[in-house]
């Protein structure tokens, strides 16, 4: 994937995958439970969109079990993550997932991505909803000229896409991911100026 991680932060997505192999004993946090496979389905998959993400804060929204958020915090030191799931476990999973990594960018908050207020640069979800429900739900968090990026299986349709009220049509790509067949892409959307 061209991706130049140091050892450490190679370490810390090995331990972040363990973390979730512990857990997700306990707690239903993937439906992936080889380590092999949280390695291709959910750090590569996460990770492949690094490239688009060129920002000082984000927010995954839909986070489950900070993915994602996580490797992206840990990839991108210099970038506040904030992290929103609903359901309680996950966020207590993402905030000790955090703590035991020394991650000192995440931040997990439950709640409903409707009820945040937080205004990053660029909002973030991966399979959480189709995109025009996606833009629906975050248009608040938004400020004009910031994005959206909605990691998808298939793509919709471009003229879908291209009438999301509030939002503009910047780019669309397909994300190749290592020992994976399964469909992705990703659609970013910027924030129209009103």
């Amino acid at each position: 994937m061209q991706i130049e991680v140091t050892d450490e932060q190679c370490h810390a997505l090995l331990a972040y995958v363990q973390l979730l192999v512990k857990w997700n004993k306990v707690v239903n946090l993937t439906a992936v439970r080889d380590p092999q496979q949280m390695i291709s389905r959910h750090i590569l998959d996460s990770l492949s969109v690094q490239e688009f993400v060129d920002c000082d804060s984000l927010v995954d929204v839909g986070a489950g079990a900070g993915l994602p958020g996580i490797p992206l915090a840990i990839l991108k030191p210099h970038m506040n993550v904030t992290l929103i799931d609903s359901v309680a476990k996950k966020t207590r999973f993402i905030q000790q997932a955090a703590t035991e990594l020394e991650l000192t960018n995440v931040l997990a908050l439950h709640g409903r991505v409707e009820s945040v207020t937080l205004q990053p640069q660029v909002v973030i979800a991966r399979a959480f909803a189709a995109p025009e429900k996606l833009a629906a739900l975050t248009l608040h968090l938004l400020r004009p000229g910031m994005r959206l990026l909605a990691m998808v299986g298939q793509m919709p349709e471009q003229e879908l896409l291209a009438n999301i009220s509030g939002f503009s049509l910047v780019k669309t790509a397909k994300l190749t991911i290592p020992d994976e067949t399964a469909e992705r892409n990703i659609v970013i959307l910027q924030r129209d100026q009103t």
